[in-house]
């Protein structure tokens, strides 16, 4: 009999200081709040970080969560509370994030392994990757728990947009091929902080993830060119929005339907049959407004498609895991009861991907 990959258990964190458009838009304008209401959907976002409207700067906290880390490992050991799992019973984790509290050597990873106190011959690694990410890295995850090389999985994905915030790098703008200009304010308008975490683990049976897919396209829908060897910190040509992360919103609003077709088709088939029974959607929310559009589009049931992005904002790899989670705590859907769920995303350069999974 084949091994089943089923996922035992998940977990989240959110912070609980909400920010209103009202202080985004002071902090770096750009927007109205009520333009960012109208273009994105998106009513609120919660942050970590407090906001300093009048300088336009992120003021860290001072106690309580308060880095990448933190909130990664508070997600991840509610996701090992669920499962009833010991860190110790983890072969890897894999954390899967875009704004690492220190950007090498796998730190935050590495950070999460030792504070779970992890066996030393588990893997730790930490994917820089963006929105689509997450179904992406769990796509590599089923191959190895089906395969034997591993039994026992957490992954975890987190954003921690709140900790850059800086008017002067959000508000310049970066010109791109032809006379094509973006601004880096509506990053900051989208973008929310939280993690989101899951364990898979390898069993017996049927049930688990059914289908699973990931893959590669080519299109640059969220931009930051600072901080690698071509824009190194101090290089004297870097300007402050070669360090921001620059959404192409044009890019995101044609590009996303596309490549979540394929996500979905990929598992579903072309003519999507095998989602008939999909009891709940869990996609990648680059904002209201985008979201329903594309569930309108495929022709997603009311109260199919979770959405959080309206009120946590778009927290790009762990939104999906996020809502999952709180979807398991409020009932909606339980592991255990062999409700058919469906992930999947895409975004920044393009990393896409989904699962069918019965729970």
């Amino acid at each position: 009999m084949a091994t089943a990959v089923k996922v035992v258990g998940v977990g989240d964190f959110t912070p609980s200081q909400v920010v209103s458009n009202e202080t985004m838009a002071r902090a770096i304008p750009g927007w109205s709040a009520d333009l960012i209401r109208e273009k994105t959907g998106i009513l609120e976002r919660r942050f970590l970080c407090e906001v300093d409207e009048e300088r336009g700067r992120a003021v860290r906290p001072t106690h309580g969560p308060r880095s990448n880390t933190d909130m990664s490992e508070l997600a991840v050991r509610d996701a090992l509370k669920m499962a009833n799992l010991a860190a110790s019973e983890l072969d890897a984790v894999f954390l899967i994030t875009c704004t690492p509290d220190q950007p090498d050597f796998s730190h935050d990873a590495m950070q999460l392994h030792r504070r779970l106190e992890m066996r030393g011959d588990a893997m730790a690694l930490m994917i820089n990757d963006g929105c689509g990410g997450t179904p992406y890295v769990l796509d590599l995850v089923h191959k190895l728990v089906r395969s034997g090389a591993m039994g026992t999985v957490a992954v975890v994905a987190s954003n921690f947009a709140s900790a850059f915030i800086d008017r002067r790098v959000y508000s310049d703008e970066l010109e791109l091929e032809g006379t094509k200009k973006l601004s880096g304010f509506l990053s900051m308008y989208v973008f929310g902080d939280g993690a989101g975490a899951m364990i898979v683990r390898a069993a017996t049976g049927a049930g688990g993830i059914l289908e699973s897919s990931s893959g590669n396209a080519h299109e640059q829908l969220v931009l930051r060119r600072g901080g690698g060897a071509d824009v190194p910190f101090l290089f004297a040509g870097a300007r402050p929005v070669d360090f921001a992360f620059v959404v192409n919103g044009f890019a995101v609003a044609t590009g996303y339907p596309v490549h979540m077709r394929t996500c979905l088709e990929a598992v579903g088939g072309k003519s999507l049959e095998r989602l008939r029974e999909v009891h709940r959607y869990y996609l990648h929310q680059p904002n209201k407004r985008v979201l329903d559009k594309f569930a309108a589009n495929a022709g997603l049931r009311p109260g199919q498609m979770a959405s959080t992005v309206q009120h946590y904002g778009n927290t790009s790899a762990a939104g999906m895991l996020v809502a999952l989670s709180e979807d398991v705590k409020h009932g909606v859907v339980a592991l255990g009861s062999d409700a058919l769920v469906c992930i999947a995303a895409a975004g920044a350069n393009v990393h896409y991907g989904a699962q069918l999974i019965r729970l």
